[in-house]
């Protein structure tokens, strides 16, 4: 899974998907004459015209496009699933890609929010901070909420908040594996995670990020054998080509053995 700028060459089928989404599950909240407003607003040459600015990202998968997100400045718009796609956390992947964007530059983010998405974005944060109505054919009315959400000022540079990462490389003397998964989150320049899978029954860390991104934690887990297993590590990130990090790590465990050993985990 990766999410990565839209091109020209996507914009047929983020039209696609934008159009059956909203097809599909907007007259279930909304009269026809509102979900027809949608379908014109999101419109294949305005899509196109985001994309050219730069404002458009794809999500996609082995089988191609499965999710569109787009922002403007501090203002998320045009963030869409495929339908059969829904209920599998895309659509939080998405906002959280676009929200780290935001976060370079501002330090709330915006958005317009249908029926159907408002108690979505609740459970992310956002807060309603305003009604809004707007007039669309034959006197319907179509009714939206503005609503914000407080971002992270990582002061460092990079944001780790929302970002998954998977093991790729390890020691024989560490316990995290393929099948182990990190979830970190940062305020200012704190950083923390959970992680579980593998041997890991139960996992957290705890530290802080350099200006530089580089972390110094201290890490405490139960695997398998309801043992308690403690440490501490220092990772050194490294942004690859497709934008994801990869962070090369030096860590010893501070109970046990008390050895040392080096690991390497990717963002997901």
């Amino acid at each position: 899974m990766e999410y990565i700028k839209a091109t020209e060459s996507d914009a047929e089928e983020i039209f696609r998907i934008v159009q059956d989404t909203i097809k599909t599950i907007y007259p279930r909240y909304y009269p026809q004459e509102v979900a027809d407003f949608f379908c014109e607003l999101h419109c294949r040459v305005n899509i196109s015209k985001d994309i050219a600015a730069g404002f458009v990202g794809v999500l996609r998968d082995d089988n191609g496009i499965v999710g569109t997100g787009c922002y403007k400045d501090d203002h998320i718009t045009r963030v869409y699933v495929k339908p059969e796609y829904q209920g599998n956390g895309y659509g939080s992947y998405i906002m959280q890609c676009l929200e780290n964007e935001i976060s370079v530059k501002y330090d709330t983010a915006y958005l317009d929010a249908s029926l159907p998405a408002s108690h979505l974005y609740e459970k992310r944060g956002y807060q309603t901070i305003r009604h809004e109505k707007w007039n669309v054919e034959n006197e319907r009315v179509l009714v939206y909420e503005i609503m914000a959400k407080p971002l992270a000022n990582a002061a460092t540079a990079i944001c780790y908040d929302g970002r998954i990462f998977v093991p790729r490389e390890n020691t024989e003397n560490g316990e995290v594996d393929g099948n182990t998964v990190f979830a970190y989150h940062q305020r200012d320049n704190m950083v923390w995670a959970e992680y579980s899978g593998g041997e890991i029954v139960r996992g957290h860390l705890a530290g802080t990020a350099a200006e530089n991104g580089e972390l110094d934690f201290y890490y405490q887990h139960v695997n398998e054998q309801k043992q308690v297993r403690v440490g501490v590590c220092h990772s050194v990130p490294r942004v690859l080509d497709n934008g994801k990090i990869e962070l090369t790590e030096k860590w010893q465990w501070l109970n046990g053995d008390k050895s040392e050993g080096a690991s390497v985990i990717v963002e997901r």
